[in-house]
C-alpha cells in the first residue's frame, strides 16, 4: 500500500469513515491517472470498467479526497470542477482556457516570491494558496469565434 492511500484511509478513520469498497475504487481509479479529471468523467470510466458506484458516491469521496489534502479542486463554477493529485507533486499554477478549457500548468518563481513578500509584510503565514488566471489559449486566441466577441 502507498503513503497516499494510508494516508486517506487514516483521515477516514480520524473521521469514524470506513474504507469501503466503493471508496477504494474511487481512490484507485483517481491516483491511476495523471491528469485532469471532472466527477461525471470518473463516473463513465468506473463504470465502463465494472465498477458498480453511485454518483453520490464519487462527489463524497472527492469531497473527502480533497478534504484529506489528497486531491484538489483546480477549476469550479459553470465549466464544472475539476482535480487533480496534490500528495507528492511539484506545487504548480493553472491557466484555464475560457473557451475550450484547455487547462495549462505553470510554475513562475517570480510569483512565488512575491506571495511570499505580501505574507511576510502584513505578517501571514500562509498555508496554502492557489492561482489559476482564466482567459485564452493560443489556439482559441488566434481563431476568433463569433461567441468570444460578445
Amino acid at each position: 500500500m502507498d503513503s497516499e492511500e494510508e494516508k486517506f484511509i487514516e483521515f477516514l478513520y480520524s473521521r469514524g469513515l470506513k474504507y469501503t469498497t466503493e471508496r477504494k475504487s474511487v481512490f484507485t481509479h483517481v491516483f491511476e491517472s495523471h491528469k485532469h479529471f471532472e466527477a461525471d468523467e470518473l463516473l463513465v470510466d468506473l463504470r465502463l470498467n465494472g465498477y458498480k458506484v453511485s454518483k453520490a458516491t464519487i462527489y463524497r469521496s472527492l469531497a473527502l479526497l480533497v478534504e484529506s489534502g489528497l486531491l484538489r479542486e483546480v477549476i469550479s463554477g459553470e465549466r464544472h470542477t475539476h482535480y487533480e493529485h496534490v500528495h507528492g507533486q511539484e506545487h504548480h499554477d493553472h491557466l484555464v482556457c475560457d473557451n475550450c478549457g484547455k487547462i495549462i500548468e505553470f510554475f513562475e518563481k517570480k510569483i512565488e516570491n512575491l506571495q511570499v513578500a505580501v505574507c511576510k509584510k502584513n505578517k501571514f503565514v500562509p498555508k496554502s494558496h492557489r492561482l489559476q488566471i482564466q482567459g485564452l489559449c493560443e489556439d482559441c486566441f488566434k481563431k476568433p469565434d463569433e461567441k468570444l466577441c460578445q
